[in-house]
């Protein structure tokens, strides 16, 4: 029914990117009939704003999604599951932003910009799952790039704010930041090391290949979403002393040669993509530019003169928007829109 009103659960509302859900929601005026606010039994009652109205929120249950057309997840792994099944037995479909789908052959991983035919295949599982935060910012301008020429491999170096962490995180870096200026002592609690002027190559947990589980989500879901196994993907993930956005140095080999004035030409007309490129005068993409919108900045684009058919480009975003919320809202729109 393209078009109707729907019924929608926001599952972990009261976290960093549950409530940038309803931001979007808000911003976007998604046709909502109703909206259910659901978070832990600790978190039960508070009120959160949409549009100027009160939302209570509700105790997650598995009695929560009677009557709710699309349920988008930003509760964990964990939660999501355990209750992403009963919500589709429910009749729900889950637009899930944990890790916990992403990799399930019978679940598609959606960049609306760059893969929403893969929507339709929710019908098997019930489950759409939204790619990591720094997949999604490097899958869109690589896309464009790869259906001009064809990428053979990818490297990508990253640069993450500690929101992706989470609120604690936020208040760590701000509480180091505060001591360490006024030569106090500092508390080490969400991080191993230091996170206040520091940069930590550790982002998840270390896995048998030396890699962490983070760097092995970029490989992988980056191959799953371009719909291309044989590409060759590398990463290095450190976390940085920034709030808000991702950076990410890229590396791409492609298979037939391309400019580097070609890449910002294609660049350009790719949706969710502004190109910020002039490094004469010092413009080029920014954390803090970023941060606060959805579009994807790419710029300091060039030639790799190492190789033959090499690009090098630099890519920041909101990771806490598009490179979660805003994305999972996007999912939602063309589910309302094509599919319900």
């Amino acid at each position: 029914m393209p078009g109707s009103n729907i019924n929608l659960a926001v599952v972990g509302a009261t976290g960093a990117v549950g409530n940038q859900m309803i931001g979007c929601l808000a911003e976007r005026n998604f046709p909502l009939q109703s909206l259910k606010l659901l978070a832990s039994a600790r978190s039960a009652g508070r009120i959160l704003r949409f549009k100027g109205d009160s939302v209570p929120v509700e105790e997650l249950t598995e009695n929560s999604f009677q009557g709710v057309h699309i349920a988008v997840f930003s509760a964990g792994a964990g939660t999501s599951k355990t209750f992403a099944p009963i919500a589709v037995k429910a009749g729900c479909v889950v637009v899930d932003n944990s890790s916990a789908w992403r990799m399930d052959p019978e679940v598609p991983l959606v960049v609306p910009e760059v893969n929403s035919h893969a929507i339709a295949g929710y019908k098997k599982k019930g489950i759409i799952a939204n790619p990591n935060c720094s997949t999604i910012q490097l899958v869109v301008p690589i896309s464009a790039i790869h259906k001009e020429v064809g990428v053979k491999r990818i490297v990508v170096s990253t640069y993450q704010a500690v929101s992706g962490t989470g609120k604690k995180a936020i208040d760590e870096l701000l509480d180091q930041t505060r001591s360490i200026i006024n030569f106090l002592d500092y508390k080490i609690k969400v991080y191993p090391h230091r996170i206040a002027f520091n940069c930590l190559p550790h982002i998840d947990v270390f896995l048998d290949n030396g890699y962490t589980k983070e760097e092995m989500k970029m490989v992988n879901e980056t191959r799953k979403i371009l719909e291309a196994p044989s590409i060759g993907v590398t990463a290095t993930t450190v976390r940085v002393p920034v709030f808000f956005g991702h950076s990410e140095s890229v590396n791409i080999e492609t298979h037939e040669h391309i400019t580097a004035e070609k890449v910002k030409t294609l660049l350009e007309g790719t949706p969710g993509v502004k190109l910020v490129d002039d490094p004469q005068k010092s413009i080029y993409p920014l954390a803090t530019d970023a941060a606060g919108q959805d579009l994807i900045l790419v710029g300091r684009i060039r030639e790799d003169e190492s190789i033959p058919n090499g690009i090098n480009m630099w890519i920041v975003a909101d990771n806490i928007r598009k490179g979660a919320a805003t994305n999972a809202i996007q999912i939602a729109e063309v589910l309302e829109k094509e599919y319900l």
